[in-house]
């Protein structure tokens, strides 16, 4: 790998690296992606529906500014994205205005494990069997069979169902929502969409316990509206794709309750992790496993007689146990539901906990001190056992019967080696790298992220996939917009070291809009968490408003992700701004987002909108994008540049505080002006 040693030069990058730099192969990738919309016709509207979109009078100027636009191209934007100003960026000059109070995460580190307790001893009541039957499936297909290497170069925008668009008014977001809002997908350019869990479920993690994988949760919709959804995104060239939760299923799952109900060595119990206790009478753990989510990763249950029993193994909350992969009847339920919506027209599917499902036999002791909440190791005994690669290499087997669907597993792996065997030509076709999530902003981090990234994947032939964000990490604009804690040695208040840090919404901003360029100018698969291209930071909500599980499993230490999981902001000047017909939502939307609608920033060249619509039409129309490798610069210090080894686009970034100059070439696209020709502090460029 090679390091950040590049000579610096005050005058800008050099030329490329004589040693030919870090070239980490992607594979032969055929960008098959879907072609923008023709610049002379003009863009899809926001809504299809009477929905609770843009007022009329507002969808008027709406289309008005988007015909203008049409009419024009982007040249007035690129105009402007690109315009020099004589001062450096200050609080009050920001793309966004600013917002008056400092945010905070409010997250401590601290956690406090449960003690194992007994379930009541009624079991939970099993789903109701008298449920409307789904219709069968359509004759749907992918949206095309034929290009079956589509998703080496595609954009996904994740979707988290419950923040998106609510169109009946009970303050959750919903298909019907989903689907009113295609236009908007549609004009912002991306080619698939990946939908968080929506099958049927209990809600204790969200989805993420499901007791039906082969029905739609009612708080969504049903069946047939999921149906509707396939064939319109379909017709407008979207994908869907969606989530799948093979590591564990609801405690209300029918299985699940059968087990509850069976004997120890039963074949019901056989299909989840059931063991015998340690100590006397069993009152121990069968190990000292923890959950990801806080507190221990064992429950015991009561016999059928009411007498203390077996303990089950749930990685995640209580209610989420996990399946045992070794009994094939899991595998055979699994395929029914792989070809249960394959057969109605989906994608594809992103797998959750891709890394997670085989257990070691022994179940050994894991390295407590060493495991923090919602994360792993590497040698965490509770993921990446290699009995998990023939599970992938059975789903793989599923998905090739099915030409244009592809999947992309959760891999928490930071080994290269081990990573890339999740890539082998018979495993998953992408697996989600979150390095580049991971990375402070600043160039070494930044750097090392992206060599990894691209060397993680070169000995398979694998793909790179890149994100800022997604439902399980802060937004990126809080993460970049942190600035010392309150009671550090740089903060004049005094006040602890374990209060939050503060954060600094509009320098967030300035810097999520860099690395988007960052992120679209390198070759591979990009994911978009809904409201990035808002420029959305994380919600400041109050204790009595948060839901995430580990918010109560921490014993109140860890707030949990529900602070990146809040209802998009679509139109208006109030809450809920247009998300819910519905003031209560089921997350509280800040009183201060009102200049993060989309309304606020459709019609403004300079929004954060406005610059993912452009940055994404141009990696699909630009030829300088092309090539699978990527060549380092030198750059002046703070700053980083690289190109694309066959299109030869240039990417600078400047994250340091003073103006620098850019390397020789045509500027595309600046994330902040220029100022007097040079690139502003926190900023990015693409050139020619």
């Amino acid at each position: 790998m090679t390091t950040v040693s590049d000579e610096t030069s005050k005058d800008g990058p050099a030329a490329p690296e004589s040693d030919g730099a870090h070239q980490a192969s992607q594979g032969e990738t055929d960008a098959a992606a879907a072609t923008p919309t023709d610049p002379e016709a003009p863009d899809p509207e926001l809504s299809d529906s009477d929905g609770p979109d843009l007022d009329a009078s507002a969808a008027d100027d709406t289309a008005a500014a988007e015909s203008e636009a049409a009419e024009t191209g982007h040249a007035t934007v690129e105009s402007s994205a690109v315009a020099d100003t004589d001062e450096p960026p200050t609080d009050e000059d920001h793309t966004d205005s600013t917002v008056g109070a400092a945010e905070s995460d409010g997250v401590d580190d601290a956690a406090t494990d449960d003690e194992p307790v007994f379930l009541d001893t009624e079991a939970p009541e099993a789903p109701d069997t008298e449920a409307v039957v789904a219709p069968p499936a359509s004759a749907a297909t992918q949206l095309d069979p034929a290009d079956t290497t589509w998703w080496k170069s595609a954009i996904f925008y994740q979707i988290y169902p419950r923040s998106f668009s609510d169109l009946n008014g009970d303050g959750v977001g919903d298909l019907a929502g989903v689907i009113d809002k295609l236009g908007y997908l549609e004009l912002l350019g991306i080619d698939a969409i990946w939908l968080s869990p929506i099958m049927r479920s209990p809600m204790a993690d969200h989805g993420y316990d499901v007791s039906d994988p082969r029905d739609i949760d009612p708080l969504f919709g049903d069946i047939a509206l999921f149906d509707e959804l396939i064939t319109e995104a379909h017709d407008r060239d979207i994908r869907v794709t969606m989530d799948l939760v093979p590591n564990h299923t609801s405690d209300q799952h029918e299985w699940f309750v059968e087990a509850l109900a069976a004997e120890r060595g039963s074949a019901a119990r056989a299909r989840y992790i059931f063991r015998d206790g340690r100590g006397d009478d069993g009152e121990e753990p069968p190990n000292n496993w923890h959950s990801v989510f806080g507190g221990p990763a064992w429950t015991r249950v009561p016999d059928p007689d009411g007498s203390p029993g077996q303990w089950y193994l749930h990685i995640f909350a209580a209610e989420q146990p996990d399946l045992n992969w070794e009994n094939p009847e899991v595998f055979t339920d699994l395929e029914k539901t792989l070809r249960f919506w394959l057969d109605r027209g989906v994608d594809g599917f992103r797998i959750d906990v891709a890394h997670g499902m085989a257990k070691p036999a022994d179940l050994p002791d894991m390295d407590v001190e060493s495991a923090g909440l919602l994360q792993n190791s590497d040698d965490d005994p509770r993921f990446n056992n290699y009995a998990v690669h023939d599970i992938h290499r059975k789903i793989r087997t599923v998905l090739d019967d099915y030409p244009g669907a592809a999947n992309v597993g959760e891999i928490w792996v930071d080994d290269n080696e081990r990573f890339a065997e999740y890539l082998r030509p018979d495993e998953l076709h992408l697996g989600f790298n979150f390095r580049l999530a991971k990375a402070t902003f600043d160039p070494t981090s930044i750097r090392d992220a992206i060599e990894n990234s691209l060397e993680s994947v070169l000995s398979v032939d694998g793909t790179p996939t890149w994100t800022l964000s997604n439902h399980d990490v802060d937004r990126e604009v809080t993460r970049y917009g942190r600035l010392s804690p309150v009671g550090s040695d740089t903060d004049p208040d005094g006040a602890s070291d374990t209060d939050s840090p503060t954060v600094d919404v509009d320098l967030g901003i300035l810097r999520a809009r860099a690395m988007l360029l960052v992120e679209l100018a390198l070759p591979g698969t990009v994911f978009i968490y809904n409201g990035a291209e808002l420029g959305l930071p994380n919600a400041d909500l109050p204790d009595d408003a948060l839901q995430d599980p580990v918010w109560e499993r921490s014993g109140h230490t860890e707030r949990g992700r529900d602070a990146c999981r809040v209802p998009l902001p679509w139109e208006g000047f109030e809450p809920p701004y247009g998300f819910s017909s519905n003031p209560d939502t089921w997350l509280p939307i800040p009183d201060s987002w009102t200049r993060f609608t989309v309304e606020a920033q459709l019609e403004d060249v300079g929004s954060t909108l406005s610059l993912y619509r452009q940055a994404i039409e141009m990696r699909y129309q630009r030829p300088e994008f092309d090539g699978d490798t990527v060549e380092w610069y030198g750059a002046p210090e703070g700053c980083l540049a690289f190109r694309r080894s066959v299109g030869h686009l240039v990417c600078a970034l400047n994250t340091s505080d003073v103006p620098v100059g850019l390397p020789p070439g045509e500027v595309l696209l600046t994330s902040y002006p220029l100022i007097d020709g040079q690139l502003a502090p926190n900023s990015a460029a693409w050139l020619v």
